[in-house]
């Protein structure tokens, strides 16, 4: 059985006299073994003899790029075998996923009256919103747009649990009002 330097010599053969009976006793010896490791990393037989080949197929095309001070021929082979194993799980992940998903889908754009009817309706309400008072237009972004709870604006800001509800139920009734005069909304 050739040694390691013997292995890196009859790839250096390769790359410079492209001798196939060097090729050959680095493909009898290496790829019945690149074969069994990917098998052990659960690659299915027919893929893993597939990649066997590849991997070979590699060696032949690029021995050039061999460097023994950087690596053992077998280290060399099994990285390049292990990286092309990867690459192959990347593709069928890819090729796995269902093109009918509705996620993989972008939805139907907005019927642009509908647009224009909202972005209307949105900017009303911003307009009905600047007449509140400074403090109610706090309590308002804290409760709705931010989410906090009544509770956590009192804690928020130092206000009595009981002066936050009021003051959010003073303006919503002010916008209540401000928006049905719009006619933006209906409260019944």
């Amino acid at each position: 059985m050739p040694d390691r330097d013997e292995f890196a010599a009859l790839v250096e053969t390769v790359a410079t006299r492209r001798d196939r009976a060097a090729f050959a006793r680095l493909f009898d010896h290496f790829a019945p073994r690149i074969n069994a490791y990917l098998l052990r990393l659960g690659t299915d037989s027919g893929n893993a003899e597939e990649l066997a080949q590849e991997v070979m197929v590699t060696l032949w095309r690029k021995a050039h790029l061999f460097d023994r001070s950087k690596s053992s021929v077998a280290t060399w082979l099994f990285r390049i075998a292990r990286n092309r194993r990867i690459d192959l799980l990347r593709r069928d992940r890819q090729a796995s996923l269902d093109p009918d998903d509705p996620a993989l889908h972008p939805s139907a754009p907005e019927d642009a009256s509908e647009a224009i009817d909202a972005q209307r309706r949105e900017d009303r309400i911003r307009r009905a919103i600047e007449v509140l008072p400074p403090e109610q237009v706090e309590l308002v972004r804290l409760a709705f747009f931010i989410g906090l709870s009544h509770s956590q604006i009192a804690d928020q800001t130092g206000l009595p649990l009981g002066t936050v509800k009021s003051r959010i139920r003073l303006a919503f009734s002010r916008l209540r009002k401000a928006l049905e005069e719009e006619g933006i909304v209906d409260f019944e």
